[in-house]
């Protein structure tokens, strides 16, 4: 099986030469940099219909963990185009932050769009330093479909809990690697090298449920789901949410 692979991997990384190539001059990571806002500007609203009754589970219970004040102090890592903001409760205070400065001009327009919501900051930042962000100041810490891509998962969940105030929540929702043995693990493995350099280091391969349960949460209420999406490789996915 592994001889598959391997052969098969070689014959995808080929095919994707031209792609190699522009990564070796140093210009393929600026066109993904550029790019990923319209592609994800587009894919984030086929997801949210297709996930939108899954979302709306996870987030329910969001106000639960707002601090004295009433008020939900949320931050949003890896907030992309901001598909996650109609689905936070009405005065909800919240900061986004994300690596790619290109994201910004379609957050405006998230946030013209969610008015319900008081927005805070958008943060140009990787997840794993979040030094702009004081201790203990957050009720709540979100990500969805971002720590497939992060580079150093165990790194980026110190961040999260250094940032949760004690009690507070971390929600999560990604997609991970499919059962072994399964066809579908099979080209996940196969398709991942070229999949990573296409998607600006998204991981098919990544089993991020693991990281989660050896972080430092007091509780972590996970499930697993196969997501109703036509890209059968996206499939595996998990949710929920963990308690600092």
């Amino acid at each position: 099986m592994a001889l598959t692979i391997f052969i098969l991997r070689l014959a995808v990384c080929i095919l994707a030469f031209p792609m190699y190539l522009l990564d070796f001059l140093g210009l393929w990571n600026w066109i993904c940099k550029k790019s990923l806002p319209y592609f994800l500007a587009r894919f984030t609203v086929m997801y949210n219909k297709q996930m939108a009754s899954k979302k709306q589970e996870l987030f329910s219970n969001l106000q639960e963990f707002a601090g004295p004040s009433g008020k939900l102090s949320l931050l949003e890592l890896g907030c992309g185009t901001g598909p996650n903001f109609k689905f936070y409760p009405p005065g909800c205070r919240v900061t986004c932050i994300d690596p790619n400065p290109n994201f910004e001009k379609f957050l405006i327009k998230s946030i013209a769009e969610n008015r319900h919501l008081q927005f805070e900051h958008f943060l140009v930042a990787a997840g794993e330093d979040l030094h702009q962000v004081a201790d203990d100041s957050m009720d709540v810490v979100v990500c969805t479909l971002v720590l497939c891509s992060v580079k150093n998962q165990e790194r980026i969940l110190q961040e999260v809990c250094r940032v949760l105030r004690p009690g507070g929540a971390f929600y999560f929702m990604e997609h991970v690697a499919a059962k072994p043995s399964t066809w579908n693990y099979f080209w996940q493995q196969v398709l991942n090298p070229v999949w990573y350099l296409l998607f600006d280091g998204c991981n098919l391969t990544r089993e991020s449920w693991k990281a989660l349960e050896w972080a430092r949460f007091s509780k972590v209420k996970l499930q697993h789901l196969q997501a109703p999406l036509a890209c059968e490789l996206l499939r595996p996915h998990i949710y929920g949410y963990a308690v600092k």
